[in-house]
């Protein structure tokens, strides 16, 4: 059964368990998804995530680790944050973002949550190249996770939605 459905859309409006956070390191909020998932969510998910940075995570979150916190504001009930590497033409990090989902869906699951939309994590500022990211997230999410129904690849972009479904569909064509 495949669990994985790909839309355009804003993540902060997903009516889901757990929206996945493309977070920075320090936890406080930056730009892109993580501004947008801090602006929408209000100061709750802040005020967590500064509770986190206190405790267990006084040096940040690593690449490819996931931690949750409240979704404050926002129609999902946690926000799991990750942080996506940043792209290299000379370092292979692919296994980092592999981590990125992996690693988000195990969190999920431990909060018992049965519904996950992610962004395209580590496409934006990140730079990694659209198309190596869609077969890495693809590839991470083919693995059943206990508990979890459903996986919604929330996508800014016609574009990047484009080529997301096109290694979609080629995944499905290698399959059978």
């Amino acid at each position: 059964m495949d669990l994985v459905e790909i839309v355009q859309g804003d993540i902060t409006e997903q009516h889901v368990d757990v929206v996945v956070n493309a977070a920075n390191s320090s936890l406080l909020g930056g730009g892109g998804v993580d501004g947008a998932i801090h602006r929408k969510g209000g100061p709750a998910i802040l005020e967590d995530c500064r509770k986190l940075r206190a405790g267990h995570y006084g040096r940040g979150l690593k690449t490819g680790q996931a931690v949750a916190t409240t979704a404050g504001r926002l129609p999902a009930r946690w926000v799991v944050h990750t942080v996506g590497p940043v792209w290299s033409a000379t370092e292979d990090r692919s296994g980092l973002l592999a981590d990125c989902y992996r690693n988000s869906m195990l969190v999920a699951a431990e909060l018992g949550a049965r519904s996950v939309a992610f962004p395209a994590i580590s496409t934006g500022i990140y730079r990694w190249p659209v198309e190596s990211a869609a077969k890495i997230a693809l590839s991470a999410l083919a693995e059943e996770v206990p508990g979890i129904a459903s996986v919604r690849l929330v996508l800014f972009d016609k574009k990047t939605l484009d080529v997301f479904e096109a290694v979609h569909r080629a995944n499905s064509q290698d399959e059978k």
